[in-house]
């Protein structure tokens, strides 16, 4: 045991002396053995016994970094302060406008069905009975259906009418009259040197946020200043989802707290649209509330709140995705009696066989569908055009 202590004690003595040596070594580096080591200045700013290094130093710096003259002094002072570079604001989508009759295929295939099983056959009672069904299945509605077929009926016995191709072409003068009729006023409004206000209405899930994102981005490439105010505090994504596009599009966002008062915030909107110089102000709303009767009342205020302004408000506009069909129609009925609707925009256009909805709406409603919505691009929320439309459920027309 005695031997092994003393082994360690030894090894340990060893290891000390090996690293004196080597650490000698290290701080005596470039010393020529047999020679006394050269000295060693301190460091810059380090005075010695009477601060002459210090000085030294000191001189050393004034001469490599030389004042500047009362000449240049003045010159820097006099010169004109380097500006940032712009930050250009995002270029908004531009597409070219789709054709209704590349987006309307599943509904025009509820019609040319029936039309199919009509050519080459008498006009009797079995097909006005497929014309009906037809209609029926595009979701025109009864009441819809049967004064279309009235006038259609009408019009055929007046030119007595006996070849399908005929009937056809009467039911598409009927579609477009029914839809055009009326002089209704499609344009969206939006003078410019006015205060101008849209508000959108409708159910959670029909594509409200969506739609004023899309339009917000033709508004601002037409040249207008657009205000996205982000009223539909309720739901903490459809503000985030409207901040993306504000982002995206160049519009400038306006937005509370989650479960702020909707009211501060359209107030917030308006102010801030005036004081920029904005041409509009685009207002998402909320689509559900706890009660039917809390969510129109909420809207009758932000209509109230608008209206202080007066004029403010061009648009209040109903947001329905078409695939719904008659609820649609129901849903239309429940705001035109809390708000003055003033126009439908009718969504997923393209991806339902229910495109018959348009002519309910303006049927029972007398509301003109303004926008339609066929495809998920920028572009491919367009004005409706009525005329097209018709031409558009027909097989075989352009």
């Amino acid at each position: 045991m005695l031997l092994l202590i003393v082994i360690v004690v030894a090894s340990l003595v060893l290891v000390g002396a090996v690293a004196a040596v080597v650490l000698t070594r290290g701080g005596r580096e470039g010393v020529v053995a047999g020679e006394p080591a050269p000295e060693v200045a301190p460091p810059a700013g380090l005075a010695g016994a009477d601060g002459a290094v210090a000085d030294a130093a000191v001189a050393d710096v004034d001469a490599a970094v030389p004042a500047p003259s009362v000449e240049e002094l003045e010159e820097m002072l006099a010169a004109p302060p380097v500006e940032a570079p712009p930050v250009e604001a995002p270029t908004p989508e531009v597409a070219e406008k789709p054709r209704l009759r590349d987006r309307l295929g599943r509904t025009r295939s509820a019609f040319s069905g029936a039309f199919g099983r009509m050519r080459g056959r008498k006009i009797d009672d079995e097909a006005w009975d497929d014309l009906e069904e037809a209609l029926l299945l595009a979701d025109v509605g009864m009441s819809t259906a049967t004064r279309l077929l009235d006038a259609v009926r009408a019009r055929a016995k007046d030119e007595a009418v006996t070849e399908p191709e005929q009937l056809m072409a009467l039911v598409r003068d009927e579609v477009e009259a029914m839809l055009a009729g009326d002089d209704a006023d499609r344009a969206l409004r939006a003078p410019h040197g006015e205060a101008n206000v849209w508000l959108f209405v409708g159910v959670n899930g029909v594509g409200k946020t969506t739609t004023i994102g899309k339009l917000a981005s033709q508004q601002v490439g037409a040249g207008r200043r657009v205000v996205l105010a982000a009223a539909d505090t309720f739901r903490a994504a459809a503000a985030d989802q409207l901040t993306m596009w504000a982002e995206r599009t160049g519009a400038e966002i306006v937005r509370g707290q989650e479960g702020a008062d909707p009211g501060s915030v359209v107030f917030d909107a308006m102010a801030a649209a005036n004081s920029r110089d904005a041409d509009l102000v685009l207002v998402d709303t909320a689509g559900r509330l706890h009660t039917k009767s809390n969510l129109m009342e909420e809207l009758k205020k932000l209509r109230r709140i608008v209206d202080r302004t007066p004029g403010a408000c061009k648009e209040v506009l109903l947001v329905i995705d078409a695939s719904t069909g008659q609820n649609g129609l129901v849903q239309a009925k429940q705001f035109a009696e809390a708000v003055d609707v003033t126009g439908i925009v009718l969504t997923k256009l393209d991806g339902t066989a229910k495109g018959g909805i348009v002519l309910a709406i303006q049927s029972e409603l007398g509301i003109p569908v303004k926008v339609v919505g066929v495809g998920e691009g920028v572009g491919d929320l367009i004005a409706f055009d009525p005329v097209e439309f018709a031409a558009a459920l027909f097989e075989g027309d352009s």
